[in-house]
């Protein structure tokens, strides 16, 4: 039997994406993604989720320099073939900065996780220091941890700390911010 040599995925562009979103080729209220080449459908979210998504937005907002904004589950265009769609993204200038094309990049990126906290941690990571985002956070619900990323390198970050809700974290942005990850995190499940 002959191997499956003629049988590929098709891989996307940013560009083909794009253009199937304007289309209408997607529905209105899918949660998609483009990551490295794959449209990613994302998992619906608790709202344990949810609330750990504008908790970490409202803290970072206060944190963060006056140069810099926040953006909540909106496109990221880090390549080519990759379009993601972070729970929070730090970027520098103004909402107005970016009223003709999505940010290139970001100061930190907080990803929030709980069914996809493997995929966070591993493939978006990976993606994220390729591009050099200097910092990335995973707020870990499932274990009730904010994992710090730092120094990114092509082949991935150099520096994780993992921190529980006991400790602080300050974002390289703001070195002087204590941030208390419990404040972070939802409360714990009874």
């Amino acid at each position: 039997m002959e191997p499956f040599t003629s049988v590929r995925t098709k891989r996307w562009t940013r560009a083909e994406y794009d253009r199937l979103a304007a289309a209408g080729y997607f529905h209105p209220e899918a949660r998609l993604q483009l990551i490295q080449g794959e449209i990613m459908e994302m998992s619906p979210q608790s709202a344990a989720h949810a609330t750990a998504i504008q908790r970490l937005a409202r803290i970072l907002g206060a944190a963060c320099a006056s140069d810099c904004h926040i953006r909540v589950q909106l496109p990221i265009a880090l390549s080519d073939d990759s379009e993601p769609e972070p729970d929070v993204a730090v970027v520098t200038g103004t909402i107005e900065d970016y009223e003709e094309q999505h940010p290139s990049t970001a100061v930190l990126i907080g990803e929030v996780a709980d069914s996809t906290l493997r995929f966070d941690q591993t493939r978006k990571s990976a993606m994220y220091a390729a591009v050099g985002i200097p910092e990335y956070w995973v707020l870990n619900l499932v274990d009730r941890t904010l994992d710090l990323y730092r120094e990114p390198h092509a082949s991935g970050y150099a520096a994780l700390q993992r921190l529980g809700p006991e400790d602080f974290a300050s974002p390289l942005t703001a070195p002087s911010t204590r941030l208390r990850v419990a404040d972070l995190l939802t409360r714990a499940r009874r």
